[in-house]
Formats: structure tokens, C-alpha cells, sequence
């Protein structure tokens, strides 16, 4: 009877243990500063953006047969930037993502790399993006706002678009991976300089 007394208490300071460093790792997490740095390595059905925004062109065929298919890739890589004020290790063993353009969902997907942040430290973390935009251009208003932002981009006129992040972390206390309660949500307004 002892034994199972001994052994319900100390299964009670274990779970307790385990809560409380799920608590802090959280509380970490939310004192971190998240920033979306910028995009590199942009293509749209095969073309890199560039070459669309220099020369006013996009592979024609490519661009066809994906409305077609109802399939156009956009690659990219957008560069997040996680800040960690606090004093402690801020740690992620993965995270779940939501990318809108002007409030409109394009992809989602995961992060699985583990993202270890020191003290007081910054680091970037490349999200690697692979969409079909098919019903993002599909729409006639938001392909007149993406023509809008790339013509301006070859003439030198500053459009300006929003681009919203959501990551929701993932840490790992004791051997159960634990999702951030909520997502953690990244704004800011681009110019199309950005992709220039």
C-alpha cells in the first residue's frame, strides 16, 4: 500500500515537472519577436518572377497548361526572423504555417526542422513554400492586384501588398510533441521592390 502511495506522488511530481516546463517553453515562445525578413527564389509556373517583372513575360505554355490542370506552382522562400529577448532557450521542434497575400490564404503546410533560439539571440528560418495558386489567379480581382504590383515593380511605381504569416509552434516535453495553443501571427506590408 505504501509503495502504491509512493509511487502516485511521485507520478505527481513528474506530470507537475512536465506541465511546468510546457509553461515556460510556451511563455518563451510567446516573448519572441517574429518578423518576415523577405523572399527570395519567387517562381510562377516554372518562371522566375525576375524574368517576369524585367521582360513583361511568363512562359506562356507553361502558364496555359496549368490553367488547364488547374495546377500553377508558385516557389518560393520566405525568410522569417524569430528573436528570443527573454533569458531563456526558446526551442520549436517543428511548426505548422499559414501564408495569406492580402488576407487571402495560399498555401499552409510544415516546418519540420528544429529551431533552437539562445538567449537574447536572432536567428532566420527559411519557410520554403510550395502552392497551386490556381484559384488565387483564377479570380479576376486578385490577378488584376498581382498584374497591378509586378507592372509596377518594372516601371518604379511602389505598390504595396500584405503579407501575413501564421506559425504555430510545436515543442517537445518529455517524449510528447505539444502544439502552441493558437497561431502566432506575422504581418507586414511589402512594396514590390521587395522583389527586385
Amino acid at each position: 500500500m505504501n509503495k502504491l502511495i509512493l509511487f502516485s506522488f511521485f507520478t505527481l511530481i513528474i506530470s507537475s515537472c512536465g506541465i511546468n516546463k510546457q509553461a515556460q517553453q510556451i511563455k518563451v515562445l510567446e516573448q519572441c519577436e517574429y518578423k518576415f525578413m523577405n523572399a527570395s527564389n519567387i517562381t510562377v509556373a516554372g518562371t522566375d518572377i525576375k524574368k517576369i517583372i524585367d521582360q513583361q513575360a511568363i512562359n506562356i505554355p507553361a502558364l496555359a497548361l496549368g490553367f488547364l490542370r488547374k495546377d500553377i506552382p508558385l516557389k518560393a522562400t520566405l525568410n522569417v526572423e524569430i528573436k528570443n529577448p527573454s533569458t531563456n532557450l526558446a526551442a520549436i521542434n517543428n511548426f505548422d504555417y499559414i501564408i495569406l497575400i492580402n488576407k487571402q490564404e495560399i498555401a499552409n503546410g510544415v516546418v519540420n526542422q528544429m529551431v533552437q533560439i539562445d538567449a537574447g539571440q536572432k536567428i532566420q528560418v527559411p519557410v520554403q513554400l510550395n502552392a497551386n495558386i490556381y484559384q488565387f489567379l483564377s479570380n479576376g480581382k486578385t490577378l488584376e492586384d498581382i498584374t497591378k504590383f509586378l507592372s509596377g515593380a518594372s516601371s518604379g511605381a511602389t505598390e504595396v501588398g500584405l503579407v501575413t504569416i501564421k506559425i504555430k509552434p510545436s515543442i517537445l516535453v518529455g517524449k510528447e510533441l505539444i502544439k502552441y495553443p493558437g497561431y502566432i501571427t506575422i504581418d507586414k506590408e511589402v512594396s514590390n521592390k521587395i522583389l527586385l
